[in-house]
C-alpha cells in the first residue's frame, strides 16, 4: 500500500500501532452505518444519513475498501487523490475510492486486491491521518462511518482502534439477511459498540397505480421480532423507490441539498426522505444522552 499511497504523493501514516482505543482527530462523535450482508442499500442510507443532519459539521468515511461507494454517492467521482475530505451538498467525505480509482474510465474497474494487513493499515490511515477541520478550522460534530459488508477486518479494526459511540444496522426483510444482522449486532456488542437501531431497507414496493403496498421480499415481520428479541431500537422502514437508485447513480442522494425538489419526487422517495429525518433525529437524540 505504501507504493499507492507514495504515487499519490500522500506520506505514510505518522499513527503508530494503536493500542487501546482513541478518538479520531478533529471529531466529536462518531457513528457506524454497517450490514452483516451485501447488497442491502448500506451505502445509500449512509449517505442520506449524513445528510439528514441539519445545522452541524458531518463528515462521511467510506471504509469499505473493497467497494467504495461514496465517490459515486456524492457525485465525487475523478476527484484528487489526497487524504483531505472533499465536501459535497454540505457535508465532507473522504474514501479509499479517492485514492485508488483511476483518472482513466478505461481503467475504472481495476480491483483492489489486498492482504488484511495492507487492509488494517489502510483504514489506520483514513481513521487517523486525514484532517476533518477543512476549511470550517473546527472539529468535526459527527462522522458516520459507511463500513464493509460482514464482520471482518475492518470491523475488528474499527472495534478496537476507535471510540465508536455507536452503530446502525441496515438489513432486509429476507431470513437470511436477518440471520446476518444478529451475528453482526452480535459482534458490535462483543467489541463494546451500543447498537443506535436497526433500519429495513427494501421493505415494500407502492405501486403507483393503486397505491397499494407489495411486499416483494417478505413480510417486515421477522425484522420487528429480531428487534424485539435482540433489544434493538427500530428507526423505520425503507421502500423500494426506483428515483433513489437513480439519485444515488446521479450523486445526487434524495436527502441532500442537490437533489431534484420535493415537488418532482415520488411517493417512495417522500417516504425514504421521512423515514430518514426521523430516524437521524432519533440517533441524535441518542447521542445527545448523557453517558451512564
Amino acid at each position: 500500500m505504501h507504493l499507492l499511497l507514495h504515487a499519490a504523493g500522500i506520506p505514510e501514516s505518522t499513527s503508530e500501532t494503536v493500542t487501546g482505543k482513541r478518538k479520531i482527530p478533529h471529531v466529536s462523535r462518531v457513528i457506524g452505518v454497517s450490514s452483516a450482508k451485501g447488497g442491502v442499500g448500506k451505502s445509500t442510507v449512509a449517505a442520506n444519513l449524513a445528510l439528514t443532519f441539519q445545522n452541524a459539521l458531518i463528515g462521511l468515511l467510506d471504509l469499505d475498501i473493497f467497494g467504495p461507494s461514496v465517490p459515486k454517492l456524492l457525485g465525487l467521482e475523478g476527484a484528487a487523490k489526497k487524504l483531505l475530505p472533499f465536501r459535497s451538498q454540505g457535508i465532507y467525505a473522504t474514501s479509499m475510492g479517492f485514492l485508488v480509482t483511476p483518472a482513466s474510465t478505461d481503467e475504472s474497474d481495476v480491483a483492489i486486491v489486498w492482504r488484511g494487513a495492507m487492509v488494517q493499515k489502510a483504514v489506520q490511515q483514513l481513521l487517523f491521518d486525514v484532517d476533518w477541520r477543512a476549511e470550517e478550522a473546527k472539529p468535526l460534530d459527527l462522522l458516520v462511518i459507511d463500513m464493509p459488508p460482514g464482520t471482518g477486518d475492518v470491523q475488528l479494526t474499527l472495534g478496537e482502534l476507535v471510540s465508536v459511540d455507536g452503530a446502525v444496522i441496515v438489513t432486509t426483510p429476507q431470513q437470511l439477511s436477518l440471520a446476518d444482522t444478529r451475528k453482526g449486532i452480535a459482534m458490535f456488542r462483543k467489541v463494546h459498540i451500543p447498537i443506535l437501531g436497526i433500519l429495513l431497507n427494501y421493505a415494500y414496493f407502492t405501486c403507483p397505480n393503486c397505491s397499494d403496498k407489495h411486499y416483494l421480499f417478505g413480510s417486515s415481520k421477522g425484522f420487528y421480532e429480531t428487534a424485539a428479541r435482540l433489544n434493538v431500537p427500530v428507526l423505520g422502514e425503507l421502500p423500494l423507490a426506483s428515483g433513489l437508485s437513480e439519485s444515488a447513480d446521479a450523486g445526487r442522494p434524495v436527502c441532500g441539498s442537490d437533489s431534484n425538489g420535493q415537488e418532482d419526487r415520488t411517493g417512495g422517495e417522500q417516504a425514504v426522505r421521512r423515514v430518514m429525518a426521523n430516524a437521524g433525529a432519533e440517533i441524535w437524540e441518542r447521542l445527545s444522552r448523557p453517558s451512564p
